[in-house]
């Protein structure tokens, strides 16, 4: 594969110069995304694996501890991984962390059970974990940083929404391996090692990542503000000294608020709320699942190129306003037993996060100059992601089994929805306006 020239003049690139920026950006995403999911798909399963408890609920539990765990690593890869691209470049980065993901996760693959070698299961997993937060912490901010440094003007929204296309792309193959696998093999066998095949996929997923990436060069952003001798020395630093620049990261961190609510409740958490709370088949779970996915795929191009006519504003306000109204009534239907509502109610959940999901990241980046895009944002929105995401499953199957209540889920969407109208309302639109460099 040809590389893609590092000219400054991002407006005129070819459309095969853009199939190459957006392969490169999105394989990444789907790579780290893929390898994030499958551990909340196989939720129930890696609490037989991994944990030993006296009833099945409470070793659930302790899986979806060690999956908030990673989030508190995700700031720290941020951190580092931000503020290195804002000084040696994003691609260099994006090379690290689909090595660092792909690496943890095999290795959770080849871990030996509890009934193996005890409590060091559980540890060695949590360590892995720990690893793939650091990576996906690095990895998001930075490869919607990229595409949205390589979109032409007018198209940002479209662009950047193919990383999240890719995001949820990851998850529905999650899903859809998990599915198979629970059709295929025998519970037994699944139980035995077949838990094992969604985690070792990791490994040519990744090395098709790493060689894409390897071919593409940095962003017109970031060459000429290198060529020009505009590089920030510390650009974190330079992030916390600007009031303009605190004002963002704290919109970095509230605006993603309804992402905790869509992403890691809707899709990751599902089927094992599904399975534990409500009494589904694990695998008609996943096909509940698995649909509403194909639903928020199809929707999110949509929302992107949506905002790229009316402003990311508009289209964000109208998704928190859908969830907030129609989040208690979706669930509603899921809780009714029946796959077709289940369906249904997951399925409008999903077009209505679309326009969140779509939108959120080119709103946030547009709000930072080149000089710490990477770190500001990176960090900002990690931050959010490690408070109110990824510790999501464990809080809301605590809560459900502490209250008895299956409706937690959707008091969360709803809440988390309102917080993000909050926040967008005070953003002032850039959608129609060229990144700034400094």
């Amino acid at each position: 594969m040809s590389q893609v020239a590092p000219t400054t003049d991002h407006t005129h690139l070819d459309p095969k110069q853009v199939r190459k920026v957006v392969t490169a950006g999105c394989v990444g995403v789907f790579v780290e995304l893929y390898d994030n999911g499958i551990f909340g798909f196989m939720a129930t399963t890696l609490a037989l694996v991994f944990m030993q408890a006296q009833k099945p609920s409470d070793a659930l539990l302790l899986v979806f501890a060690g999956y908030a765990v990673s989030f508190l690593v995700r700031p720290l890869g941020a951190v580092v991984c931000g503020y290195l691209g804002d000084k040696i470049g994003r691609q260099k980065m994006l090379v690290l962390c689909i090595m660092l993901i792909s690496i943890a996760t095999a290795g959770i693959g080849l871990l030996p059970t509890y009934a193996a070698i005890g409590i060091a299961a559980p540890i060695l997993l949590i360590a892995l974990r720990l690893v793939q937060g650091f990576s996906v912490g690095g990895e998001t901010s930075g490869a919607l940083t990229f595409l949205a440094e390589y979109a032409p003007e007018g198209k940002r929204g479209q662009i950047t929404s193919y990383a999240q296309l890719a995001s949820f792309l990851a998850l529905f193959t999650g899903t859809a391996v998990a599915f198979l696998m629970y059709h295929v093999l025998p519970a037994a066998d699944v139980l035995a090692w077949g838990w094992r095949i969604p985690f070792l996929l990791a490994i040519p997923m990744g090395l098709i990542g790493w060689y894409i990436r390897k071919k593409i060069t940095d962003t017109p952003n970031f060459i000429k503000l290198k060529e020009e001798g505009g590089l920030s020395n510390n650009p974190l630093k330079e992030a916390f000294s600007s009031p303009e620049h605190r004002r963002a990261m704290l919109l970095a961190l509230f605006i993603p608020l309804m992402n905790g609510a869509g992403y890691y409740v809707l899709f990751s958490y599902m089927p094992a709320f599904m399975s534990s709370s409500l009494k589904f088949p694990v695998a008609q779970g996943l096909l509940v699942t698995g649909t509403s996915l194909i639903a928020i795929c199809i929707a999110i191009p949509f929302a992107g190129r949506l905002s790229d006519r009316i402003g990311r504003k508009k289209v964000l306000i109208g998704a928190s306003i859908g969830m907030a109204v129609a989040g208690i009534p979706c669930y509603a239907l899921i809780a009714t037993g029946s796959v077709p509502l289940a369906i249904l109610g997951a399925t409008i959940m999903a077009v209505i996060f679309a326009g969140h999901t779509g939108v959120m990241h080119v709103m946030i980046i547009e709000l930072f100059p080149t000089r710490v895009r990477y770190s500001a944002y990176g960090l900002g929105y990690n931050i959010s992601t490690a408070i109110f995401g990824g510790t999501a499953p464990f809080v809301l199957t605590w809560l459900i089994n502490t209250t008895g209540n299956v409706y937690m889920p959707a008091f969360y969407a709803v809440i988390t929805a309102l917080g993000t109208l909050i926040a967008v309302s005070t953003v002032t639109d850039k959608a129609h306006v060229p990144l700034r460099d400094a």
